[in-house]
């Protein structure tokens, strides 16, 4: 369909990643993604050893033997490895090894030595331009701009760049130091007219997150994700009150977006307070997620929730996108002298 740099190197057939979405995207998904052609990672998220076994194991089995292997990797938050790699050097070390880590939220130095030696891609998302030259030093063969929108972590709301910006300039700056370092871009992106957007802005592919949480094969419930189909962008917001409510110790320059439900909003303007008194709270919480409440348990879903109105197979999603984008990329030229 669409041929990119990122489909050439890394032998995909879309020019399609996976994000690789903590405790959400598990086995099954990143499998069905390398199967359609994309490519897939396993959300190894905060480096729990368990996890990682029994996903990767899932992505294994389905993979044995088949062309997709080559399109499989795992991913981690950086500042936990930094307390625990354990789940990291596992993964490295299986038969089938993942052809790319993923590392957010942290400096990637430390580990690119041990990802080099098990002959995986280095893949680095950033959130600010300042992260981009410790990257590139690090050996990062793709760079991923999170813009705002996205579900989950990323820059607190006070520092997030805009997908429509950071990805020109992040674009710009590679191609002036580092021309052979990959481009892909990712927040708000669930669409071939955003694909096709971050194609024209000088990316060479998308990052897929709350596109694919709501697919089939994505691990949180159901009724989750239908929470995701019935809402829109405007529901969501970007603070650090499920992190607290989650105990989840996160760098103060990162925050958390999701779906505003009855709890959240009951917090919001009040962080500081929940902070200093979360006990209430995170029993509330505790109780939501174990009754499946999503007046209180979390939906990790960013801005493009707003274009997610089915539950469909991944595979489905990825190549309706890449349909999609080719479609509004031919048709560009005669759009805009129409």
């Amino acid at each position: 369909m669409i041929a990119t740099r990122l489909t050439e190197r890394l032998g995909l057939e879309l020019p399609l990643m996976l994000a690789p979405m903590a405790l959400a995207g598990g086995g099954a998904l990143a499998a069905a993604c390398a199967e359609a052609g994309a490519f897939g990672l396993v959300g190894g998220g905060y480096g729990d050893l368990e996890w990682t076994r029994r996903e990767w194991g899932v992505a294994t089995q389905r993979l044995a033997n088949t062309a997709a292997a080559q399109r499989i990797g795992c991913g981690f938050i950086t500042w936990k490895l930094d307390q625990d790699a354990s789940a990291l050097d596992w993964v490295l070390d299986q038969p089938l090894q993942p052809k790319a880590i993923f590392l957010s939220f942290g400096d990637p130095r430390p580990y690119a030595e041990r990802i080099a030696k098990a002959g995986a891609r280095l893949i680095c998302q950033i959130q600010s331009m300042a992260q981009l030259p410790q990257a590139v030093e690090a050996g990062a063969s793709i760079i991923v701009a999170q813009g705002a929108a996205a579900g989950g972590h990323g820059a607190t709301a006070a520092t997030a760049r805009s997908t429509m910006v950071f990805v020109p300039e992040a674009a710009d700056w590679l191609a002036g130091h580092a021309p052979d370092v990959l481009l892909l871009g990712a927040g708000g992106i669930a669409d071939g007219r955003g694909l096709a957007a971050l194609l024209m802005l000088g990316a060479d592919g998308a990052l897929l997150g709350s596109r694919l949480w709501a697919s089939k094969e994505a691990l949180p419930s159901d009724a989750g994700k239908q929470q995701a189909v019935l809402a829109g962008g405007d529901d969501t917001a970007r603070s650090p009150i499920f992190d607290v409510l989650r105990r989840k110790d996160w760098p103060a320059e990162y925050d958390f977006r999701a779906l505003r439900n009855a709890l959240h909003r009951e917090w919001e303007g009040r962080e500081n307070e929940l902070r200093a008194n979360p006990e209430a709270a995170r029993a509330a919480f505790d109780a939501a997620v174990a009754a499946g409440d999503f007046s209180g348990a979390n939906v990790t879903v960013g801005e493009a929730t707003g274009l997610i109105r089915d539950l469909p197979p991944a595979g489905d999603v990825l190549r309706q996108i890449a349909a999609e984008a080719e479609q509004r990329l031919s048709g560009a030229t005669h759009f805009i002298r129409s």
